[in-house]
């Protein structure tokens, strides 16, 4: 776990007219006082992040830092450790810290909604990034995550021909993720009759968990499994190597999502047959660069939302740069 004080590391340029940007802008009621962030003192945010230990999570911590640097502002970084009642400790410790914003990257949708309603409550802007609450925040940065899952669905129907029997490595039940790539997954599947679901289950968003869920579906199934998608690359990397230890990899079409640098060298070499590209730097800088703007009183966007792209061994030479 790692807590306390965080500097920035490198700046990272995250452009403020990103093709996602929403619905309304504004200086909504949350936004505080400027003077409260006058210049002998940096403004200051509280982030809570869901699980340090996952590639993706480093990957827009340190998109956060690095917009952070870049701004001028000061950010106190928590660890969740995927606990959502830990996550709402740390965002009242943020409020009694009377910090200028916070940034939420929730654990779940139910079970993190109260730290947005104590920081609203407490008059402090908070901004929830990569993942939803059931409360709405004063600004939410993300993508839209059905539609990652209907892209990797979209993939694996077209390389199957509509014909094939599949398994659906869940990720961490209840957090947003989970239940709209769910949800763009079966909605795929209600497309393609010939698509027949064999088994879906949790491994938590885990790698290690991956292969033994993996390998638990390969004594039920055995060669029956035409196809994998695991809703993160950490899942599908795990289903890669039980696939390949059984020597089943070559018969079996399997699809990540977040383009995580190690599934990206993956793709690369062919061990993975594709993962649908996440921008964690975007949605991690342009998370800081909202924050500040609704502290400063500045005009920002509501909601922000940033695409998703398949990678293939075609194109992803262009993600590996």
């Amino acid at each position: 776990m790692r807590l306390g004080n965080r500097s920035g590391r490198v700046a990272v340029g995250v452009a403020a007219g990103l093709a996602g940007w929403a619905l309304l802008c504004g200086c909504g009621p949350a936004a505080r006082d400027p003077a409260k962030t006058a210049a002998n003192r940096p403004m200051v945010i509280g982030i809570s992040v869901l699980n340090l230990s996952s590639e993706f999570i480093v990957m827009l911590d340190q998109a956060m830092e690095a917009k952070a640097k870049e701004l001028g502002v000061r950010l106190i970084v928590n660890d969740a450790q995927r606990d959502a009642v830990r996550q709402v400790q740390q965002v009242d410790n943020f409020i009694a810290q009377r910090v200028d914003a916070i940034i939420l990257n929730p654990c779940e949708v139910e079970a993190s909604s109260p730290a947005v309603d104590r920081a609203l409550a407490a008059g402090i802007p908070i901004v929830n990034v990569n993942s939803e609450t059931r409360s709405a925040p004063t600004a939410f940065v993300g993508s839209r995550d059905e539609e990652s899952a209907r892209i990797a669905m979209g993939y694996l129907a077209q390389r199957l021909n509509g014909q094939g029997r599949l398994v659906l490595m869940q990720g961490f039940m209840g957090q947003a993720a989970q239940i709209k790539r769910d949800q763009g997954a079966r909605e795929v599947l209600a497309q393609h009759p010939g698509l027949q679901l064999l088994a879906d289950q949790t491994a938590e968003w885990d790698r290690a968990k991956a292969v033994t869920l993996m390998e638990n579906w390969i004594q039920s199934y055995g060669a029956k499994i035409d196809a994998v998608f695991a809703q993160n690359d950490e899942m599908a990397i795990g289903a890669v190597i039980a696939l390949e230890q059984a020597h089943l990899k070559d018969r079996v079409v399997v699809v990540g999502v977040d383009a995580i640098a190690e599934a990206l060298q993956m793709v690369q070499g062919g061990r993975l047959d594709a993962t649908v590209f996440q921008d964690a730097r975007a949605q991690g800088g342009s998370a800081v660069e909202i924050a500040a703007a609704i502290v400063r009183g500045q005009p920002y966007a509501k909601q922000t939302y940033i695409p998703f792209h398949l990678v293939t061994k075609d194109n992803v030479g262009t993600y590996l740069k």
